[in-house]
């Protein structure tokens, strides 16, 4: 049986993911899967799950780990993905990294990549008051920083030590950041 490709992309906030694995899901013409779309989608879609996660989503509550699972198996079940994904934000968390193993080793027809972006926090900071959100200041996005590197980094650290992390240094402009992951992508 051959193996698609999935990419998994890490990264601090303002680091460039999300960017960066769209335009490598349009240039490898591999669907792009994020966290916050499967979400919308399912709610706005009203499926039995996104009626589960609209009642947090509305609260202003994060979606549970378990209802967030379920998406993630239903999404890996289309049929677009069956010659490779780019997932972008999740797993956030070791307990997510390890389902996300499960899955894949269940549905059997994948191998993945682990990309993480490393940026600086001074970039990640001036980058992420580029964006102009109202609410970034420069305290509120070193704690946001400070956040994901305590949910995140054992992430990172999990599949640094299964052999299985890339790293990438996100530092330069887009241009040159992407074509540093082509060069390493292995597909």
């Amino acid at each position: 049986m051959s193996h698609a490709k999935g990419l998994i992309f890490l990264g601090p906030p303002g680091s460039g993911k999300g960017t960066q694995a769209q335009l490598l899901s349009k240039q490898l013409a591999m669907p792009h899967i994020s966290t916050g779309e499967i979400l919308r989608e399912a709610i706005s879609k009203k499926t039995e799950l996104g009626e589960k996660a609209q009642f947090y989503v509305y609260q202003g509550e994060l979606v549970p780990d378990e209802l967030l699972l379920d998406l993630i198996r239903e999404r890996f079940n289309q049929n677009d993905i069956q010659s490779g994904w780019i997932l972008d934000g999740f797993p956030r968390n070791v307990s997510q990294a390890t389902f996300l193993d499960k899955l894949l080793l269940e549905l059997g027809k994948f191998s993945e990549q682990v990309i993480n972006l490393e940026v600086s926090d001074k970039r990640l900071v001036e980058r992420l008051l580029l964006r102009g959100r109202k609410d970034d200041t420069a305290e509120t996005i070193r704690r946001r920083l400070e956040v994901y590197r305590e949910k995140t980094q054992p992430v990172i650290d999990y599949y640094r030590q299964h052999c299985r992390l890339t790293s990438v240094d996100g530092n330069h402009t887009l241009e040159e950041v992407t074509a540093s992951l082509k060069e390493v992508i292995t597909i």
